[in-house]
């Protein structure tokens, strides 16, 4: 048996580690920082991803399935194809639904008012109540907890769950409906056949 030598590489450098408190108060919680390259990743594929809109609704290339049986492979293709253009229709009806809703519209202001004003004030001091600091963390945690009724009051949970039901209906019968490249080459081919 032959003995082997581990060399080690030797490394030197100087690693600066953030201090908790300091990196708080340069960046909010709440900021929105696409410093993960993963996200940007995910974004920009999903950017690459889109389709183009006419050909998404292409009315020539609905029909109605002739059985059940290629359905599922039917939606599993075009879901595939068309996850870009599925993910800016569940967009667009979150914005519907947000909007067409002026109470959760005033819910989701009045949130997002109170974390921008966290943000500020932790920016200046920090918050004491009765002696004792509030982390930032626990500040935007009763936030949460505080904007709870506003937006049980609001009806937000029967938005999302109208969002939820109305994606899956649109998605499911667009999918559903819209042929794959390989069903369009034989319908293309029935109808060369029939001329």
């Amino acid at each position: 048996m032959t003995d082997t030598k581990l060399d080690f590489v030797n490394l030197a450098g100087n690693i600066d580690i953030p201090d908790k408190q300091s990196s708080l108060t340069g960046k909010g919680i709440m900021s929105l920082s696409l410093s993960n390259v993963s996200a940007r990743e995910w974004i920009s594929k999903t950017r690459e991803g889109i389709k183009p809109w006419g050909e998404f609704i292409s009315t020539s290339r609905f029909k109605v399935p002739k059985s059940v049986k290629p359905v599922p492979g039917r939606v599993m293709k075009n879901i595939e194809h068309f996850q870009s253009n599925y993910m800016f229709v569940f967009l667009g009806l979150v914005l519907f639904c947000v909007l067409t809703s002026p109470m959760l519209l005033v819910a989701i202001a009045a949130c997002l008012g109170a974390c921008y004003i966290i943000s500020l004030k932790n920016a200046e001091n920090k918050l004491k109540i009765l002696g004792k600091e509030l982390s930032v963390g626990q500040q935007y945690a009763v936030v949460g907890v505080c904007s709870f009724p506003l937006f049980w009051l609001a009806g937000a949970g029967s938005a999302v769950f109208w969002i939820i039901g109305a994606s899956f209906f649109f998605i499911m019968l667009h999918a559903s409906m819209y042929m794959t490249p390989d069903e369009q080459e034989a319908v293309d081919l029935e109808m060369d056949e029939v001329v």
